[in-house]
């Protein structure tokens, strides 16, 4: 499995690692309101959910997740199945916010089984069956390492029993306290490919890779409050991240090659690959949440696509936005927020509770932005696109 971290290409994996910290802190300052970070950060999630389908030959509209969220399932079969794997998907990422800042050593087997048992426990029977490439099934045990050898068409695989000792060696290299702070999203990226590499599960390796990826960067703080996502990324570059996958796989060359069994050059493009991608989506996400963008979707959606507020159009706008910049709405400001009597000012309210873009904990309770699925098209133009 060695080399584990390259030692080629330091000074563009350095400088790409130095773009990545310092647009992820303008992105977690550039939505100053925390409960409208909030919201974001779940719309986020859900998006997050679509692209990891994405990767794995799964479509699910947002709208389809949004339902599921509410337990509302697709009487089709496959879209139902579509609906669970985002649902589980879900449930683990928010799980993740509470474990991983408790969590000790984020590369331990426990830490990569608890990915994989949280995520397939959520799944039905059928969605835990799995096929090698000659279409022999077998079944996928929830957190279980496998304990069979799978052909998947690609380098031939470690041998299950070998597993254990690649994973202590794993958990020892990228666990360890020596990788220094400026080398720990190389680090990120690397992990991420010899964990695939490693093929621990029978069956999830690339979503439970994914999943671990993004405890990491929470970890490191790259998250930026949850407001962008690796997944989309890599599914819109789909056939360059299994490209890159694959050519990593390689073992090394040439003795010019590095001193490990498998290939440095071709490690240091993964990674390269992978920082590359992270720049490139927290900074797509810089752009689409600029305040202004986000105002001007507001604005397109109530007088173009769903014009809920009337005569009153321009007013119930100043609420949404208002909602947006603060966070949440105290209703008793709606009047001066409005101009409009208290009265009207509640007719105003109650149409935007109604159209689900404004929302509420409590009757009474302050409001907040909503993001429902039919909004996200016009909020954040391109945030759902599909992948190569």
């Amino acid at each position: 499995m060695e080399p584990m971290l390259p030692s080629g290409g330091k000074e563009s994996l350095a400088e790409l690692s130095k773009q990545i910290f310092l647009h992820a802190g303008r992105l977690s300052a550039q939505v100053p309101a925390e409960k409208t970070q909030r919201q974001i950060a779940e719309v986020v999630r859900m998006m997050n959910s679509y692209y990891s389908n994405l990767i794995e030959g799964h479509k699910t509209y947002p709208r389809e997740i949004e339902k599921a969220l509410h337990n509302d399932f697709s009487g089709n079969k496959e879209a139902k199945h579509n609906q669970l794997l985002s649902v589980a998907h879900i449930a683990v990422e928010r799980m993740m916010e509470t474990k991983v800042p408790e969590e000790l050593n984020l590369f331990s087997r426990d830490f990569l089984s608890w990915i994989h048992r949280e995520f397939f426990k959520r799944l039905p029977d059928e969605l835990r069956m799995s096929f090698t490439k000659s279409g022999k099934p077998y079944e996928v045990y929830p957190g279980e390492i496998r304990t069979f050898n799978v052909d998947v068409g690609r380098h031939t695989l470690i041998d299950f029993r070998d597993i254990p000792k690649f994973l202590q060696a794993f958990e020892e290299r990228y666990g360890n306290q020596k990788v220094l702070p400026t080398d720990r999203l190389i680090a990120i990226a690397a992990s991420h490919h010899r964990l695939a590499w490693i093929h621990p599960f029978g069956d999830g390796n690339g979503r439970v890779a994914r999943l671990f990826s993004h405890a990491l960067l929470l970890r490191e703080e790259i998250g930026g409050c949850g407001l962008w996502t690796l997944s989309r990324g890599l599914a819109r570059a789909k056939n360059d991240y299994f490209a890159y996958l694959n050519n990593a796989d390689r073992q090394r060359i040439n003795d010019l090659d590095g001193r490990g069994n498998l290939s440095e050059k071709y490690l240091v493009e993964f990674c390269e690959f992978f920082l590359k991608t992270i720049l490139d989506q927290i900074q797509f996400m810089e752009k689409t949440l600029r305040l202004a963008e986000l105002e001007n979707g507001i604005v397109f959606y109530t007088s173009r696509v769903e014009r809920i507020f009337g005569k009153d159009e321009e007013r119930g706008r100043r609420l949404l936005i208002a909602a947006l910049h603060h966070g949440e709405v105290r209703r008793g400001e709606l009047a001066a927020i409005t101009s409009k009597g208290e009265t009207t000012a509640r007719k105003i309210l109650q149409k935007a509770l109604d159209a689900g873009l404004l929302a509420s904990g409590t009757p009474k309770g302050p409001v907040r932005l909503a993001f429902p699925a039919k909004v996200l098209d016009h909020y954040f133009p391109g945030l759902y696109v599909e992948g190569s």
